[in-house]
């Protein structure tokens, strides 16, 4: 009975090794938008394809998306390769990407596009970053191929601009899968041996697919990380790679590399013979006004006579000599006028007759406090005096030293009245010494005069 009963496992193989033996199932060609993308660390991509009805779950392990030129975004289109085969853990089919372009635009041109966005958001293309090129350099680097045309076109132009430079050619493969490492290892090791002044990279013109090392991310970042200045020479005047936005400066062409990296020995000539003429012209012109200075100095009366001209110098000096010694001696005695009327000023008010002055002011004037003081004290003594008669007068103490008592009821009130009190309540009697409780035993009021 039970052998009737299949496990999941043997239905999900046996579902599995239809799908392999069905040879529609082994190349499919698909087209869709891309959902759920997710690009894992492991470098294999998963991701929905999907249309307007249906939708599949996609796979595209890192083997085959490693040579890919752009990166699947979600939202994209995109035209696929692959096989539909089925996912045994969960038992569900899915398709297995072996290729994948972009749908309505080339897969290295928006691999280009995404590349160049990126560095530029990175700040790569900035003018600030760029390193200047040498006008004078001594040795260049060539990084490119030697068997190409672009070598003899840049040697042949450096040779015939600039013939005492020093050229040193750097191979690197400039095509194929490995060429994009080959420009990389020739720029560290052109870093590395610290001779150049500035490099040339680069290689002659063909397609997109021909320049795409040009266009490698890793290319670009060694270019932007040199140390060296770097011309960037790739393809036709209408050919633009990112080496080219990276790279110090760009030339058209690679002999426009070779003009834009060396100065024109025939131009150098032609500048060095006109400021050769210019200064001819200048110290032809200096000579003339010099000449022309020294003749006017011979006509002149002091180099035809000089004995005279020394004795009316002579002459001249003795008169200052003696305005010189006139001056002095009336300075002398302004100035000692002025010190003997500062003399006389100094005793009239010497500092000693002042003193004595303050000191006889001060000593009156302690004696007026002094006086005013003691009068001041007398006279708080007489009031304060006054002050203790007046109070010993009101003082109650005094009143009942004589006889007197005041009288208070239960509640502490001063009895003033016999219709405070009413017989048989207790008082108290306070005495000039001591004090007497007392009970009220009768009450007898006065009758009030009319």
């Amino acid at each position: 009975m039970d052998q009737k009963y299949l496990t999941v496992s043997a239905l999900t193989k046996y579902l599995k090794r239809k799908f392999e033996l069905d040879k529609h199932l082994k190349e499919i060609w698909l087209k869709g938008e891309i959902s759920n993308f997710k690009h894992h660390s492991r470098g294999h991509m998963y991701l929905t394809l999907k249309d307007d009805k249906s939708r599949i779950q996609a796979v595209m392990f890192a083997g085959n998306n490693r040579y890919m030129k752009f990166r699947p975004e979600n939202g994209m289109n995109v035209l696929i390769k692959g096989e539909i085969n089925i996912y045994e853990p969960q038992g569900q089919y899915q398709l297995y990407i072996q290729q994948m372009e972009p749908d309505g635009i080339g897969s290295l041109y928006l691999a280009f596009e995404q590349l160049k966005e990126k560095l530029a958001k990175e700040g790569l293309f900035d003018e600030s970053t760029k390193l200047p090129i040498p006008k004078f350099p001594k040795h260049i680097g060539i990084i490119t191929s030697p068997t190409g045309a672009a070598i003899r076109d840049i040697i042949t132009t450096i040779r015939r601009r600039y013939p005492i430079i020093k050229i040193s050619i750097i191979p690197a493969l400039v095509q194929g899968e490995q060429s994009a490492a080959s420009v990389v290892k020739a720029i560290e090791l052109a870093n590395n041996l610290n001779e150049f002044d500035v490099l040339i990279v680069g290689r002659g013109g063909g397609s997109i697919e021909e320049l795409w090392s040009f266009n490698e991310e890793k290319v670009a970042r060694a270019i932007a990380t040199s140390k060296v200045p770097i011309i960037s020479a790739v393809g036709h005047e209408t050919d633009f790679t990112i080496s080219d936005f990276v790279a110090d400066l760009r030339a058209a062409t690679p002999t426009g590399a070779a003009e834009l990296a060396v100065p024109s020995q025939q131009e150098l000539k032609e500048k060095l013979n006109a400021h050769k003429r210019a200064l001819n012209r200048a110290t032809i012109s200096r000579l003339a006004t010099a000449k022309e200075k020294l003749d006017q100095m011979t006509r002149s009366y002091a180099f035809r006579y000089p004995a005279q001209l020394i004795q009316q110098k002579e002459q001249q000096l003795d008169k200052q000599v003696d305005q010189l010694t006139k001056s002095m001696t009336v300075l002398n005695s302004t100035n000692n006028k002025q010190w003997q009327h500062l003399q006389k000023r100094l005793v009239q008010q010497h500092p000693k007759k002042q003193l004595i002055q303050l000191k006889n002011e001060i000593n009156q004037l302690t004696l007026r406090t002094q006086h005013a003081f003691k009068s001041e004290y007398q006279s708080l003594n007489q009031r304060f005096d006054s002050t203790l008669e007046k109070l010993a007068i009101l003082n109650p103490l005094t009143t009942m030293k004589r006889g007197y008592s005041v009288s208070y009821s239960e509640k502490g009130d001063v009895i003033r009245s016999s219709k405070q009190v009413e017989p048989g309540e207790q008082i108290t009697v306070k005495l000039y010494q001591g004090s007497l409780d007392c009970q009220v035993w009768g009450i007898e009021e006065e009758k009030e005069n009319d």
